[in-house]
């Protein structure tokens, strides 16, 4: 089993990430301070990586199948960002956040960022990897329109927020500092192997907006604390690329020829994180210690090279091409993601931190 193999705050992790949420009553639960949510928050919770299917994703209340065909109305509502994407409700009422266009790195790199961080245990939005039959969707969105007036917008990504209620709707990654860990926050080792897989993805858009805090579980005790403060990733669609100032696409976001020729590390020596980052980032070639070096070198070493393929395959990134912006760059196989994945795995596994 793998609870045997657990101990300590491992196991408490762990037994954490399956006790279903529940929240309390808005009236029941007294509001913390961002200072007390803060210093005991958490990065990671232990997940059986072996056991993860990185090709279906989390299979949460309202998941959709690879490839699932999404029928919805179109929602006149603005969103943020400025990639192209529209909000759209389904016949159940539900409402969908939709990424879309076959030149839109972020369709893809979502998917494949999001199942990443999942199966190796930290915090990240649902996203899956659809074509989405739109009502009333504007010309602007492009796909091809039937005769019933619907648009096939295909391919797409859709959004399902992680569940947990939201406690802070920002942070800057400066703020991982904040945590005690003599408060039950997460170790250093912890944030750090956090840090060193924004470096690994490239996740320049690292400005607040696109980090938030939630409550992963009830809240424990007569107190009705959130058990489990999670800081997590908010948006991952600038990733697979080469952090850039401005987190311009065509470089940042799923570019094969970028990613695969950027070292992990600044350096022959020493651990600093190979990360430019942005104007609006608050990550900026990040120091990692060795604590935290192993512990994510120890979570990446138990990915199999099926997983790898599928957390590629899951997004469909064999449709954007290896250099966005080089014109008749050719589309890469899967095996080409899988080998560059591999390639930087082993620059974290091989290096050697400072004490």
């Amino acid at each position: 089993m793998y609870w045997a193999h657990l101990s300590g705050p491992a196991l408490i992790a762990a037994t954490l990430a399956f006790v279903p949420y529940h929240s309390a009553p808005a009236q029941e639960r007294p509001a913390e301070s961002p200072e007390s949510l803060m210093a005991r928050a958490q990065v990671w919770v232990a997940t059986d990586i072996p056991s993860m299917d990185l090709y279906a994703g989390p299979r949460d209340p309202g998941a959709f199948e690879p490839g699932a065909t999404v029928a919805c109305r179109f929602r006149d509502k603005a969103l943020s960002g400025a990639s192209p994407k529209f909000a759209c409700r389904l016949p159940d009422g539900d409402e969908l956040k939709v990424k879309f266009g076959g030149a839109n790195g972020e369709v893809y790199g979502e998917v494949a960022a999001s199942r990443l961080l999942w199966a190796l245990g930290f915090g990240a939005d649902r996203m899956y990897s659809v074509r989405v039959v739109c009502r009333g969707c504007p010309l602007r969105v492009g796909g091809i329109l039937r005769a019933d007036g619907d648009r096939i917008v295909d391919p797409a990504a859709v959004e399902r927020k992680i569940a947990g209620e939201e406690l802070l709707e920002k942070w800057s990654w400066q703020e991982l500092d904040r945590i005690d860990e003599a408060a039950g926050g997460a170790p250093k080792a912890h944030r750090d192997a956090f840090k060193l897989l924004a470096v690994l993805l490239q996740h320049s858009d690292s400005k607040p907006q696109q980090q938030r805090l939630v409550c992963l579980n009830d809240a424990a005790g007569e107190d009705w604390r959130c058990a489990t403060p999670l800081m997590m990733i908010n948006d991952l669609g600038v990733t697979f690329g080469r952090a850039n100032a401005m987190n311009q696409q065509p470089r940042a976001s799923v570019n094969l020829a970028e990613w695969r020729e950027l070292p992990i590390w600044k350096g022959e020596t020493g651990c600093v994180g190979n990360l430019s980052g942005s104007w609006t980032g608050t990550l900026k070639d990040p120091v990692i210690g060795e604590a935290g070096r192993q512990f994510l070198a120890g979570l990446l070493m138990q990915l199999s090279d099926r997983q790898i393929a599928d957390m590629f395959e899951a997004a469909r990134i064999t449709l954007r091409p290896r250099a966005p912006a080089r014109g008749r760059s050719g589309f890469p196989a899967v095996d080409e993601w899988v080998q560059a994945f591999k390639q930087k795995r082993t620059e974290i596994a091989n290096r050697r931190c400072d004490a």
